[in-house]
């Protein structure tokens, strides 16, 4: 059996190492910048925050397996616990001096459900957190943790929904662009911040149509252990299904009617 207690207190080292690398790198002068084969920006901030917390499972979970965007995903052996990492989720908001990026360090069981996990947004001075069973959680500053959870608005017309772009849609980009007209408040704000508001109650769903493992693990539990769900936009839960929709809950079979092509 896991202590995930230990597992979490161990989740919250990695979290203040990779804070104090990235904070030392953001907004630096010489911030090295490559563009990876998808397209996408990585800085040596990334790779050496994920270095960081590998050297360090290495070290303290040997039998654990690591799934990490930017050192590759090993085989899931169905046997193995695995923690999954984001060293900067919201890297182009990183690279431009935009503060809403964060850590993601998620762990899942062997069957692939998230047990634990911490988004840590040094540059916004907040960490959030929960493990299975336990509750979620906010500190701000570094102060003692608050408990949260998500809201309990019961209709779409009176809800807030926060997403990141519209790109990826597909199909499904006309229903989107229609809820516009049947929804209290819609902001695009993005990545990991739109789901952490659903966990602290202040939107009532965020979507993603296109996200990859790493974006989603620490999401996942900490929207769950605060109250809400976590889905992809097929209403499959968890966070291995290639996008998400967090909600409160209440809203989230309306919310995902309302987008099917």
């Amino acid at each position: 059996m896991r202590d995930l207690a230990q597992d979490l207190l161990l989740a919250h080292q990695l979290a203040d190492a990779a804070d104090s690398i990235s904070r030392d790198r953001y907004q630096s002068l010489d911030l090295v910048i490559e563009t990876k084969p998808d397209l996408t920006p990585v800085t040596d901030a990334d790779k050496a925050v994920e270095t960081k917390i590998r050297e360090t499972l290495a070290e303290q979970r040997p039998d654990d397996l690591i799934v990490g965007e930017e050192f590759g995903t090993p085989t899931l052996d169905g046997n193995s616990y695995y923690w999954v990492i984001d060293p900067i989720d919201g890297t182009k908001n990183f690279l431009r001096g935009i503060p809403t990026w964060a850590t993601l360090i998620g762990l899942c069981n062997p069957q692939g459900e998230v047990v634990v996990g911490v988004v840590s947004a040094p540059a916004l001075y907040r960490r959030w957190f929960a493990s299975l069973g336990g509750g979620a959680y906010v500190s701000e500053n570094g102060g003692a943790p608050t408990k949260i959870q998500v809201s309990k608005v019961r209709e779409l017309k009176d809800a807030s929904l926060s997403y990141s772009d519209l790109i990826g849609w597909g199909d499904r980009k006309a229903a989107f662009l229609n809820l516009q007209d049947c929804i209290w408040r819609t902001r695009a704000l993005g990545d990991y911040w739109s789901h952490m508001l659903v966990a602290e109650g202040a939107v009532d769903i965020s979507v993603e149509p296109t996200l990859a493992l790493w974006d989603m693990a620490a999401l996942d539990i900490i929207v769950r252990e605060a109250g809400g769900t976590f889905t992809n936009i097929d209403g499959v839960p968890g966070s291995h299904g290639g996008s998400a929709v967090a909600s409160n809950g209440i809203l989230h079979n309306e919310f995902l009617a309302a987008i099917r092509p």
